[in-house]
């Protein structure tokens, strides 16, 4: 399967200026997976600028609706 990097940037909200994983999505849930955390696209636009990417703060934005 091919990787399709440009088409996955369109969608990608991650605002890690210095991240490699950019539309690499399979090399974003590994890495994050790895560190018990979601990629920025799991979040909401304001959520995500938080930088708390963990199951926790998953779970806690998710039981209040804001997602």
């Amino acid at each position: 399967m091919e990787c399709k990097k440009e088409k996955n940037l369109d969608k990608c909200n991650c605002t890690y200026e210095p991240c490699s994983r950019k539309g690499v999505c399979c090399d974003c849930l590994t890495y994050h997976r790895k560190n018990r955390e979601l990629p920025a696209c799991f979040f909401s636009k304001d959520a995500e600028k938080t930088y708390d990417r963990s199951f926790q703060h998953f779970a806690e934005l998710v039981s209040k609706h804001k997602i």
